[in-house]
Formats: C-alpha cells, structure tokens, sequence
C-alpha cells in the first residue's frame, strides 16, 4: 500500500500507521508545526534568563536592596517571574527562578534568594 508523506508528498510504503517517508521528513513537520509556540516561550525564556542574569549581577556584588529605577535601566522585565510566594509576614517575593526581590517600597527592592 502506498502512501504520501505528510511533509514532501513524496509516495512511500511500509507500515499502516507510517505518515512520513523518513525521519528527517517527520522532524522537518513537527517542527514547522511547532515554530510558532517554540518561538513564543523562546522568547519568554530570553526574558527569564535576562532577568536572571540582571538580580545575580546585583547579588554577586553584594547589594541586597537595588532602587527599581537600576533595574529597569539594565533591562529588567518585572511582569515575567517564575513564581511568587507569600510569606507569612503578608510581603510577595517574585522569583526569576532560585533569585527574586521584594518590594519594601514603590522604588526600594529587597533581593532575596532562595
């Protein structure tokens, strides 16, 4: 029974459930497939990594209360975080993976780290 594969078109044969003519056929699909939601959490992955990199920048030198206006000038995107955690004094800390910050002010944050 011949088939045509679901990338190049090209006829093929083998087993019934078989949709692709050849492995790079099948990856060459799934990734077209794929592109639009891997370039989206690529992106949101930059952003992470990017702020990230921005809290360590200020941690590994020692300063644990940065002005809001310093991180926004390196780049710092506050609406991404990988979690938030309540703590029982009522205060929000927001996490860009084990490094976050607490707003102590509108403009004063404190890095805390996990």
């Amino acid at each position: 029974m011949s088939r045509s594969c679901k990338e190049c078109k090209s006829p093929f044969s083998g087993r019934s459930d078989k949709k692709f003519c050849s492995d790079d056929c099948r990856s060459a699909y799934n990734n077209r497939k794929n592109s639009d939601v891997n370039n989206f959490m690529r992106s949101v992955n930059n952003i992470l990594r990017r702020n990230r990199r921005i809290l360590w920048k200020f941690y590994d030198q020692g300063e644990r209360s940065v002005h809001r206006q310093r991180l926004i000038q390196e780049g710092f995107a506050f609406g991404y975080y990988t979690n938030e955690r309540k703590e029982p004094t009522g205060t929000t800390h927001r996490y860009c993976y084990e490094l976050g910050y607490e707003e102590k002010s509108p403009n004063q944050l404190r890095l805390v780290k996990i």
